[in-house]
């Protein structure tokens, strides 16, 4: 049977592959990704523990979290259309200059 500490130690896999994502990318687009993967592991985690004190505010947490990331999701596309058409690139290097 699937336990709890399963549960976490895939949502620490996620977490660490995001956080080394979010550290060593210089790509845009990427380090977004890597967001994702750490909000997911959060999910996962709250949901785990949702589950396993059955409760539901660990699931209405998680739902909160994903309407957060879908709206990291729109404005991070939204600058990276603005670094495309003011650099030609989505390398983070290049964003410094968009400060104004």
């Amino acid at each position: 049977m699937i336990g709890a500490m399963h549960y976490v130690f895939l949502s620490l896999i996620l977490f660490v592959l995001g956080l080394i994502g979010v550290m060593v990318r210089k790509n845009f687009i990427t380090v977004l990704m890597s967001l994702e993967l750490i909000f997911n592991a959060a999910n996962l985690n709250l949901i785990a523990f949702s589950d396993r004190f059955s409760s539901l505010s660990g699931q209405i947490l998680a739902i909160f979290i994903i309407t957060i990331a879908a709206a990291e999701a729109a404005i991070g596309l939204g600058l990276i259309i603005a670094l495309l058409r003011l650099k030609d690139t989505a390398s983070l290097d290049d964003a410094n200059e968009m400060r104004g």
